[in-house]
């Protein structure tokens, strides 16, 4: 089911799953902005509701995953993982090498 007005809180299935029950058509901009992560609930298995559960500092949320600004966040969110674990490096060992080169100059 969808609601319109406040957005919905995550609602436990019961039992030992999370599940959403309901969703929110709107998403306050200020939520977004505080989204950490994310999860797709598929309306298969336990959950019978297709929803994206955005989690906040201490919160969850449900929302409609056709929703525009939710697809957006969640293409930028993608999108600065993916950059952030194709640009790591590791870190040069110029301390070591350094200290070889003086090694060799003392003697």
């Amino acid at each position: 089911t969808r609601s319109r007005g406040l957005v919905q809180h995550l609602s436990l299935f019961p039992g030992a799953f999370n599940c959403c029950m309901k969703i929110s058509d709107e998403i306050p901009q200020v939520i977004l902005r505080r989204v950490e992560r994310f999860e797709i609930q598929k309306a298969d298995g336990p959950c019978r509701l297709e929803a994206i559960i955005l989690h906040t500092k201490g919160k969850k949320f449900c929302v409609n995953p056709c929703n525009r600004k939710v697809k957006k966040m969640m293409k930028k969110m993608k999108h600065k993982t993916h950059r952030s674990k194709s640009h790591v490096r590791k870190q040069r060992r110029t301390r070591t090498t350094k200290q070889k080169d003086q090694k060799q100059w003392q003697n």
